[in-house]
């Protein structure tokens, strides 16, 4: 599914890690704030389109949670679901050469 709208794709990397933060989750599950190597296409767009499926299908979990079970189930369903749709994401993009990188700072050799 195509989003037809650049701001309403921009809307969701702006209100997605507040949103992961007031929820808890760690950063590492948070969804991608950026496309890999800066590539907006069609698989950028299919993925920002399953994370807002996600995040909505999240709201209605936990308004329908009873118990704090139901709630762990709807937040374990929500990072599975973050993750396939991210697994998909990235491997769609390594298959065009494009690889998810990881940058660690820290301090230089003294």
């Amino acid at each position: 599914m195509r989003i037809p709208s650049l701001a309403f794709a921009s809307a969701i990397l702006i209100a997605a890690p507040a949103a992961a933060h007031d929820r808890g989750y760690p950063s590492d599950e948070e969804p991608l704030r950026a496309p890999i190597a800066g590539v907006e296409n069609d698989y950028w767009f299919d993925y920002l389109s399953d994370v807002f499926e996600a995040e909505q299908e999240l709201q209605s979990d936990l308004a329908r949670a009873t118990d704090p079970e139901d709630r762990n189930d709807a937040w374990a369903e929500y990072r599975n679901e973050l993750a396939d749709a991210r697994s998909d994401y990235a491997g769609e993009m390594a298959e065009r050469g494009y690889r998810e990188g990881l940058v660690t700072l820290g301090e230089g050799d003294r």
